[in-house]
C-alpha cells in the first residue's frame, strides 16, 4: 500500500487514464478525490469502486479552466481528507480541426482547460504543498502532441508543449520546498475520448498498425502515473516518463515487421 494515508486529487477522472488513475491510486491505499466536470455519474461510480474496495473517495464537480473552482477544489479536498499529498493534472479537452478554418471557441476551450487548466491545478496544489510544509508529488499528464506536429490538433499540440516546459519550471521552483514534479506521456490509448474523433473500424485498424499492434490501457498508464508519484520515484523530479508502446520510436514511421 504505497499510498497509505496519502491524499490525492486527480484532475478529469471520471473516465479513461483519469479513472484508471483514481482507481489505482485508491487500491494502494489512497484517499482519492475525483474530480469531472460534468459527468458526476460516471465520477460516482469511479469514487464508488474505491471505496467498496476499503479506500476513502469524493467527488468534486469543477471546471479546471476556472481558477477559482480549481483553488476551491483544492480546499474541498483539504476541507475532507485534511491534507493535500499527491496531485494528478489530468483533465483535458481537444476538438480536430485544421487552424486556418478552426472555430476558435473550440480552439480557445482547448487551451483554456488543457493549458490554462494544468496551471492552476499545479499552483493551487504546490501552493497547498507548500502551506503543509510536508513536500508533496505532482504529475502532469501531458502527450507526445507535445513534441509531434500532429495536424488538425495545433491547440492541443500548443497546449501540451506548454504544460511539459510548466512541468519542468515547476521543478525547479518547487524542488527548494521537497515537492517533486514530473511529465507522463501515454501512448494512444484506449479511452472513451478517442470515440470522439474515430469510428470503432479506425481505432481497430489504428491499433493494428501500432508497433505493440495494440493500443495501452488505462490500467496501464496509471501504474506508470503512480510509480512518478511513488517513494519509489524519490530521486525523480522535472523528468518527463513515457509510456507509449514504441510509437515514438523512429523506425515506426518505416516499419519492415509486415505489420499492416
Amino acid at each position: 500500500m504505497k499510498f497509505s494515508g496519502k491524499n490525492a486529487l486527480v484532475t478529469g477522472s471520471s473516465k479513461g487514464i483519469g479513472a484508471g488513475i483514481a482507481l489505482e491510486l485508491g487500491r494502494q491505499g489512497a484517499n482519492v478525490a475525483v474530480n469531472c466536470h460534468s459527468g458526476v455519474d460516471q465520477a460516482e461510480a469511479v469514487a464508488e469502486e474505491i471505496r467498496a474496495a476499503g479506500g476513502q473517495a469524493i467527488v468534486i464537480a469543477a471546471d479546471v479552466s476556472d481558477q477559482a473552482a480549481v483553488e476551491g477544489m483544492v480546499a474541498q479536498v483539504v476541507e475532507s481528507f485534511g491534507s493535500l499529498d499527491l496531485f494528478v493534472s489530468n483533465a483535458v479537452y481537444s476538438d480536430r480541426e485544421l487552424m486556418i478554418s478552426a472555430d476558435m471557441e473550440g480552439f480557445k476551450r482547448t487551451i483554456d482547460v488543457s493549458m490554462w487548466g494544468a496551471f492552476f491545478g499545479v499552483r493551487a496544489a504546490s501552493q497547498q504543498m507548500v502551506k503543509q510544509g510536508q513536500g508533496g508529488a505532482i504529475t502532469v499528464v501531458s502527450s507526445p502532441h507535445a513534441n509531434l506536429a500532429i495536424p488538425t490538433a495545433m491547440a492541443y499540440n500548443m497546449s501540451k508543449a506548454a504544460i511539459d516546459h510548466m512541468a519542468r519550471t515547476a521543478a525547479i521552483e518547487l524542488v527548494r520546498y521537497g515537492i517533486r514534479v514530473n511529465v507522463f506521456h501515454p501512448g494512444w490509448i484506449d479511452t472513451p475520448g478517442e470515440r470522439k474523433f474515430f469510428s470503432e473500424e479506425q481505432i481497430d485498424a489504428g491499433a493494428r498498425s501500432l508497433p505493440m499492434g495494440r493500443m495501452g490501457t488505462p490500467e496501464e498508464m496509471a501504474k506508470g502515473v503512480c510509480f512518478t508519484l511513488s517513494d519509489d520515484a524519490a530521486y525523480m523530479t522535472g523528468s518527463t516518463m513515457t509510456m507509449d508502446g514504441g510509437v515514438g520510436l523512429p523506425w515506426w514511421s518505416n516499419r519492415e515487421d509486415g505489420r499492416q
